[in-house]
């Protein structure tokens, strides 16, 4: 029993030494060249395994495992190397601070007990405070969740989001927010933003998700754009086109023929003094009637929030521009 024994774990022993040889051997041959048995070496600028010797290229389009930026000395590289997420303007604090999660768990997930959920709650609320150090931060904040809230309801991508809150910053810093509400600055900035990405709302509709009424958002509005010298341009009733095509489902030749419509009456000259979303809707009701798809003035209008009045006003007005371009 004990030489076999032993001579079984002597076996097993050449055959782990065997395996452990053979990988070895594997992995020299993998950093030797087939050719001529050189060498490898890694070639970061143009991508390559070469042999040192022969210069024969094994692989090629290696990946580039090493940060997209160069550097020409250390203190530029200490400049230039980052970790973590990438900072937001959509953040009082840029996203540099950090959050403790809401979960009453460890790092196993395993739930805590009840004495350490009190200490993390109270972390909780002192990191909360440390991170608005003044009033201009805690305004901030507040700012920024309330153009996030709106945003999130009108639908508005993150680069609208991103200049809304560069914009409130710029009204923050010019010390533009005396005598006028945070809500109030924070809605005009997001409409501003949201004409400038070419992705406009009407006043409605950003009324409707703000705290405030059409006639602070107007005054408001006016007097940012004048005070920061924030370049929009009038609406195009063609960038609420889409939206309304998409909302009441219509075929993608009732948008093209919608977009036909705004162009003659634009040749015409109608569009000026006349509202965008007014002439938008009338052009996809008019499309859709010429396209003979189904819909209301009603549906309209629940879409584009205006009255029935109004597009049956303007529409007539297209169709009369689109005979005489074409006669």
């Amino acid at each position: 029993m004990s030489d076999t024994s032993i001579r079984t774990y002597t076996d097993e022993n050449r055959t782990e030494s065997t395996q452990q040889a053979e990988s070895e051997e594997a992995d020299e041959s993998e950093l030797t060249c087939p050719e001529c048995g050189s060498r490898l070496e890694a070639d970061t600028e143009h991508g390559e395994t070469v042999c040192s010797e022969c210069g024969l290229v094994v692989e090629e389009d290696n990946i580039d495992r090493g940060p997209e930026w160069r550097a020409f000395d250390s203190s530029e590289k200490d400049e230039k190397s980052r970790v973590g997420a990438p900072t937001t303007n959509m953040m009082h604090d840029k996203g540099l601070s950090t959050n403790i999660g809401w979960q009453d768990k460890d790092a196993y997930g395993n739930s805590l007990s009840s004495s350490q959920r009190q200490k993390m709650q109270r972390l909780r609320t002192w990191n909360e405070r440390f991170r608005t150090r003044d009033s201009k931060e805690r305004n901030l904040k507040q700012a920024l969740g309330e153009i996030d809230r709106m945003a999130s309801a009108l639908g508005l991508p993150d680069n609208v989001r991103e200049t809304a809150s560069v914009i409130y910053r710029r009204a923050l810093q010019d010390d533009l927010l005396p005598g006028r509400s945070i809500e109030g600055v924070s809605t005009a900035s997001l409409y501003a933003a949201a004409r400038q990405a070419g992705v406009p709302r009407s006043l409605d509709e950003v009324e409707r998700v703000s705290r405030v009424d059409k006639m602070e958002l107007t005054r408001t509005y006016r007097y940012i754009i004048r005070e920061l010298n924030l370049e929009v341009k009038p609406a195009d009733p063609e960038s609420y086109v889409p939206r309304f095509v998409s909302d009441l489902d219509l075929e993608d030749e009732v948008e093209r023929r919608a977009r036909e419509l705004i162009e003659a009456a634009r040749e015409s000259g109608m569009l000026s003094g006349k509202s965008p979303v007014g002439l938008a809707a009338a052009a996809v009701y008019a499309a859709a009637l010429l396209c003979n798809d189904k819909v209301t003035q009603s549906e309209v209008s629940e879409v584009a929030d205006i009255s029935e009045v109004t597009i049956r006003n303007r529409y007539k007005e297209l169709l009369e521009a689109a005979e005489v371009a074409t006669a």
